[in-house]
């Protein structure tokens, strides 16, 4: 039996839980010729709503649709070698013309990319191989000026480009994609306040180039629907009130909700409906799954960021952790310490700052570090 709560990639609309509102606005701006910068936390289910929009039809057959996920990267170089990586990857299911333009147009990449047995070009490249990103990244956007049919890029985690070690990194993209009539971009990323500055302060490149598109947390009565159905197609039942619960307990964000549904559809039974205690019991092995990797974690930190770490999963969301009331009551240095450690938690990926307010952004993590 499948499982059809999804933690990882789409599998269609039937698995793909409303955003039906955000995925006709994102739609509708794509095909009127505007570039979107889609925000939201992290886990919220940005990259799942692209790929839900690449595949609504009147997208999937009139364009080229790439996806490009930048995390990972950390310099220019690997922006590029990830983007034409992806834009190979595409192509090589289309016609042979397609690919075969791209192959011609990359001249600086082009001795990386070979033909298999079967005559379908393979990205051999590694790394180190992008020698000249400026001329490489020139050729890419060539080959998205002059494709065959309009290309839709969506690059997820796109405020990463604002760590890169390379100067005016931001001048050369925006440059690039305002003389490129052929391509649309979704700029997609989940640290608001960086995204926010790149797109809305007048002193940035980007300022007022893209239409703005936040997704919020799907209501609770459209998940509420959605996972009594899936639960009922398959003959097994859930109480409204866990879901209620689950929601309640990580705030309506998208992924770790498909998490727990996909815990309680693997331990559901035909005739016992699934309850809040199966809920906690969902979250209990979620968060042991993930022990080895939270311990691994806490060794790589200094004693006074996992103090502060343990600080804040023993907080509210709201809490000012400068402030000389938290800083006594769990026994921190000084309000500089904490400023330095939080930087140090911030740059990691750890924590997260939404309105001036510090938090855990993983939630089984936060979960693991309230029962120490």
């Amino acid at each position: 039996m499948k499982n059809p709560f999804l933690t990882y990639g789409y599998n269609g609309p039937e698995y793909f839980c409303d955003r039906k509102n955000e995925t006709k606005r994102l739609t509708t701006l794509l095909q009127n010729g505007n570039h979107v910068a889609l925000m939201s936390p992290r886990r919220m289910g940005k990259t799942g709503l692209i790929r839900h929009c690449f595949a609504q039809q009147e997208l999937y057959n009139e364009y080229y649709l790439f996806l490009v996920d930048i995390y990972a990267t950390k310099s220019l170089a690997e922006l590029t070698y990830e983007l034409g990586r992806t834009i190979l990857s595409v192509l090589k299911s289309k016609e042979r013309k397609a690919w075969e333009r791209f192959i011609q147009i990359v001249g600086s990449l082009r001795t990386g990319i070979t033909l298999d047995a079967f005559g379908q070009p393979c990205w051999n490249l590694e790394l180190g191989d992008v020698q000249t990103p400026k001329t490489s990244l020139d050729e890419i956007f060539q080959y998205l000026s002059t494709a065959d049919k309009p290309c839709i890029v969506a690059i997820d985690e796109f405020q990463t480009i604002i760590d890169y070690p390379e100067q005016n990194v931001e001048a050369l993209l925006r440059t690039h994609i305002q003389k490129c009539n052929n391509a649309w971009f979704v700029f997609s990323g989940s640290k608001r306040h960086m995204m926010g500055e790149m797109f809305s302060s007048p002193a940035r490149p980007f300022y007022q180039s893209a239409s703005t598109l936040s997704l919020k947390p799907i209501p609770l009565e459209e998940y509420t629907s959605f996972i009594t159905q899936h639960f009922e197609q398959n003959k097994y039942k859930i109480e409204p009130e866990a879901i209620r619960y689950m929601y309640e307990k990580f705030e309506g964000t998208t992924w770790y909700i498909q998490k727990i549904c996909n815990e309680l559809f693997a331990m559901a039974e035909p005739g016992i409906p699934c309850g809040i205690a199966d809920v906690d019991t969902a979250i209990c092995n979620a968060v042991e799954d993930k022990e080895d990797t939270y311990q691994d974690l806490m060794t790589r930190l200094s004693s006074r960021q996992k103090a502060l770490l343990l600080a804040l999963a023993h907080s509210k969301k709201d809490v000012q952790p400068t402030s000389g009331d938290f800083i006594r009551k769990f026994h921190l240095t000084s309000a500089s310490a904490v400023q330095r450690s939080m930087s140090a938690l911030q740059e990691k990926d750890i924590v997260t700052n939404s309105n001036g307010h510090y938090f855990i952004y993983d939630y089984f993590l936060y979960f693991w570090l309230k029962n120490k």
